[in-house]
């Protein structure tokens, strides 16, 4: 009886806010439908718990990743390569809970990996050369797409694969056009779905919002072969590589510590605007009517670096909720989807020094705690009986608010 009521009570939690439609199936669903409505919430995901992707999290770990994320009213999620196992098996993990469960409901933007030839390796990089493994993501990447068309409705070619200081990889626009228009072509062939998206994950700069270097003809052909454009904007990472926009100005040097940083990201909200507003004023001009959405913001909560008490004091728990609430709040209400980046603390992505920004990105801790820019859904209850790595999901800092502000830093002055 124990265990009916509690496989009830699971059931209840994952359909808890999931909009109710009559008789619709989720093969329906299509990336027009879901990219810009608020009702599909969307975030970066990597499912990774140890100190490195040698370690792949099982399905019932991602599972549980999964309800969590689905009780946080996450429905879209966004992945970076395919090939390693992580891809795929998050795909099976979402098809077994949709069986399970038939009121889940999780969509996937599947991104396939693009490099240069030479990446990741001591020889020379010719940046004007694709590596031949692109051809081995891509494939695999339809084929995913093709296994389980009612989970996948977004492929990425790329994930910031043409921004010129990710300088051991990047490739030039030719090089994503050529897969953008190959994958195209599957569609219109019919092997693949016409309502799959193709799109190319990439900085702003990379989509014309910075300077003319950028603004070539294959990447005005890009704008026009891809179904929307996924930007980038990264005012965290600004604060220290270009800080004006952070730095309080000297008539607030008065103001309270909370009001000096709530202004200080206030105006770091309205840099990732201005960034955003940089690429649509170029996309539109070549392709008026091309979808605009964010696939990566984010705002880490700890580093011992350039973020930290010794760098731009960027980085806390209290100025990353201020900012994924606000950034929320924007991009609902202006019908642009949002990949925030990410759901979950990832310890391998700076494996050598634990206390690196890159592994605090989360708004969940590795052992599934929640940051403070979920504590309202622990108080709602949204997670009860949910677990990750056996422990239940609570609050950081045992809930205490006061402790919390304690280690929030005053932005540098002018």
């Amino acid at each position: 009886m124990k265990n009916l009521i509690y496989i009830l009570s699971l059931t209840l939690v994952l359909s808890c806010n999931q909009k109710k439609t009559e008789n619709t199936a989720s093969k329906e669903i299509t990336a027009q439908m879901i990219l810009g409505n608020k009702e599909h919430q969307a975030i970066c995901y990597g499912g990774y718990r140890k100190n490195s992707r040698d370690i792949q999290p099982t399905i019932d770990e991602l599972k549980e990743d999964l309800k969590i994320l689905a009780s946080a009213n996450i429905k879209v999620i966004r992945t970076y390569n395919v090939h390693l196992a992580h891809a795929s098996n998050v795909l099976k993990a979402i098809d077994e809970l949709k069986k399970e469960y038939p009121n889940f409901e999780m969509y996937v933007m599947l991104g396939a990996w693009i490099d240069c030839l030479n990446a990741w390796t001591d020889l020379e990089k010719n940046h004007e050369v694709e590596s031949e493994r692109n051809a081995i993501e891509i494939a695999e990447a339809v084929r995913l797409a093709n296994k389980y068309p009612e989970i996948v409705k977004i492929i990425a070619v790329g994930n910031e694969a043409m921004v010129k200081w990710a300088e051991e990889y990047f490739v030039q626009p030719n090089i994503i056009l050529k897969w953008v228009n190959h994958l195209q072509k599957l569609k219109k062939d019919n092997k693949l779905s016409k309502d799959l998206w193709i799109t190319c994950s990439d900085d702003f700069a990379s989509w014309g919002g910075l300077d003319d270097n950028y603004k070539v003809k294959d990447l005005e052909d890009l704008v026009k072969a891809v179904d929307y454009v996924s930007m980038h904007t990264y005012p965290f990472h600004n604060t220290h590589y270009n800080p004006e926009f952070w730095k309080i100005p000297n008539h607030q040097g008065n103001l309270p510590k909370k009001d000096l940083t709530d202004a200080a990201m206030n105006r770091a909200v309205l840099f990732a605007k201005n960034q955003y507003n940089s690429v649509k004023k170029y996309v539109h001009s070549i392709s008026p009517n091309k979808p605009i959405h964010i696939g990566e913001t984010g705002w880490a909560s700890s580093s011992d670096g350039f973020y930290g008490n010794e760098g731009s004091k960027a980085s806390d728990e209290y100025k990353q909720a201020y900012y994924y609430n606000a950034i929320r709040e924007w991009t609902n209400k202006e019908g642009i989807s949002c990949f925030f980046f990410e759901a979950f603390d990832e310890p391998w992505k700076d494996s050598g020094n634990p206390l690196g920004s890159e592994n605090h990105f989360g708004i969940f801790t590795v052992d599934g705690k929640a940051k403070y820019a979920l504590w309202k859904y622990v108080d709602d209850k949204a997670f009860e009986k949910l677990q990750r790595n056996g422990k239940s999901i609570t609050k950081t800092f045992n809930g205490n608010s006061e402790n919390l502000m304690k280690t929030v830093l005053t932005p540098p002055r002018h």
